[in-house]
């Protein structure tokens, strides 16, 4: 943590140190003053300060006193929650579209509205309805539009275009770019990938090309505010599997996949340095198992332990897995092969 404060904020990990102390002791001496000291508020200002927002002069006397600073809001928190609620009351009849965000900040005293357009009829009247408040309430513009911030875990479903394949693994370039490696038709023609409806990552870079000799390795580039996770699902079958490494299992290994079709299947590894045709399509360097897998399985993650194996490539048309553990049959891109392509170390837990 001081590591990391230290980085954020540009300064020495002794100040990182001195200001989490700081901080500490006022919230000490905050939970001494009682509930109706800070009952309407408490906020650290830019400085690393604490200040509670006071009813009056005699309680702001007694908050100096004791070590911390007061201050006698224009507005306060609870006038401001309320007028948070009848924003939310509205919103909810009407969503206001280019709105991004509002909150009570206490520091500035008022109800901050984030905008990124206010063109649209609906944001039209939001704000309008906001603005009655006067200057409780402050509008800002020009902000981004907002998304779900996700960690998706390998073997989940991302979407691509109508299709789906399954999410592989986590890794990094050497300036610390976040790539999902996957296998390469589930990129090819690099489409914008999506989770939960939600993009999270973009093809970058793939080796499968449709009716040509390929190599069915590729990667996406993972949006900054989205990660791939460094466990993987099995959907409800064994919790979730820490990756700790990627050394290839030798063939005979037991080894699982996670994919979003069949979920969790289980089998061994039978051998590596396969070619194989898919429709015409040959595709070189593939290892084979008899996990079982299914169509949309592509890019699942095949672990061994806690090493991570590789990516779903495919299998035989038709199979069907329900039920099946260790009788089925599937192709994997090994995923040391990729990392080494690429240059990427792998994301372990």
């Amino acid at each position: 943590m001081v590591s990391a404060l230290a980085d954020s904020l540009g300064i020495s990990e002794w100040a990182a140190v001195r200001r989490l102390d700081r901080q500490a002791e006022q919230q000490r001496i905050l939970s001494g003053l009682g509930e109706d000291a800070a009952r309407d508020g408490a906020f650290f200002d830019a400085a690393g300060t604490l200040t509670l927002n006071v009813a009056d002069r005699e309680t702001a006397q007694e908050v100096e006193e004791a070590g911390l600073r007061a201050r006698i809001p224009q507005h306060g928190q609870t006038a401001l929650d309320r007028i948070k609620a009848q924003l939310d009351t509205k919103a909810a009849r009407q969503t206001p579209t280019g709105v991004y965000a509002w909150s009570v900040d206490l520091a500035s005293d008022t109800v901050t509205i984030k905008v990124h357009s206010d063109t649209g009829a609906t944001a039209r009247a939001f704000l309008k309805a906001a603005r009655s408040h006067g200057d409780a309430v402050r509008i800002v513009k020009g902000k981004q539009p907002l998304e779900p911030q996700a960690v998706v875990a390998p073997g989940s479903k991302m979407t691509i275009g109508s299709g789906y394949c399954s999410v592989g693994f986590g890794a990094r370039n050497s300036s610390g770019k976040q790539y999902l490696v996957s296998a390469s038709h589930c990129v090819e023609g690099l489409p914008d990938l999506y989770y939960n409806n939600a993009h999270f990552a973009k093809g970058a870079h793939t080796r499968f090309t449709t009716g040509q000799s390929s190599v069915d390795m590729g990667v996406a580039a993972v949006d900054s505010d989205d990660s791939i996770a460094t466990a993987v699902t099995t959907y409800g079958q064994a919790g979730t599997i820490a990756v700790k490494g990627s050394t290839r299992a030798a063939a005979g290994a037991a080894m699982c996949k996670s994919g979003a079709t069949t979920g969790w299947t289980c089998g061994k590894v039978k051998s590596y340095n396969n070619t194989v045709n898919y429709g015409g399509t040959m595709v070189s360097g593939l290892g084979s198992s008899s996990v079982c897998s299914e169509r949309g399985d592509s890019g699942g993650a095949y672990i061994s332990g806690n090493q991570a194996q590789g990516m779903t490539s495919g299998g035989p048309v038709g199979q069907q897995c329900s039920g099946v553990n260790g009788t089925g049959s599937s192709y994997f891109q090994p995923l040391d092969d990729a990392l080494n392509h690429y240059g990427l170390a792998l994301n372990t837990n």
